[in-house]
């Protein structure tokens, strides 16, 4: 399982879809482990590790309730780790600010709890476990 990987957040799916799948899969030997271009969601790998995520950034947003209008988020750092909980605290504890709090996501998976949080200079982190 992946401890940390990229996702790009895109208000063009389907076209970032047939971008990355391009590179991705021609040039990099990742291959599309889930997704479509239908989105909202794809993900490709390389030897078991993700290479990187997209996600439709109207759909995070719906989902989080998090602003991602205006502020130039493009990119989300994504950390999986054991206890979303703790990791939230471990995050504001350090100077991290959360924007949207541990929850559970059904929708992404039977067992899915995220938060998400700006960093000191306001990078967008989700943390996640399933």
């Amino acid at each position: 399982m992946d401890a940390l990987h990229p996702r790009v957040l895109t208000s063009r799916f389907a076209e970032c879809f047939r971008f990355y799948d391009g590179l991705l899969t021609a040039v990099a030997g990742a291959h599309l482990v889930k997704g479509a271009e239908t989105g909202p969601y794809a993900n490709w790998d390389r030897d078991e590790e993700t290479v990187l995520a997209l996600l439709d950034r109207e759909m995070l947003a719906k989902v989080t309730g998090v602003d991602l209008d205006g502020r130039g988020d493009g990119t989300m750092l994504v950390l999986t780790v054991d206890d979303v909980d703790r990791a939230a605290a471990v995050g504001t504890a350090n100077g991290g600010r959360v924007v949207a709090p541990p929850s559970a996501r059904p929708e992404w998976g039977p067992t899915s709890r995220t938060a998400h949080l700006r960093d000191p200079d306001g990078n967008l982190l989700e943390l996640q476990s399933y």
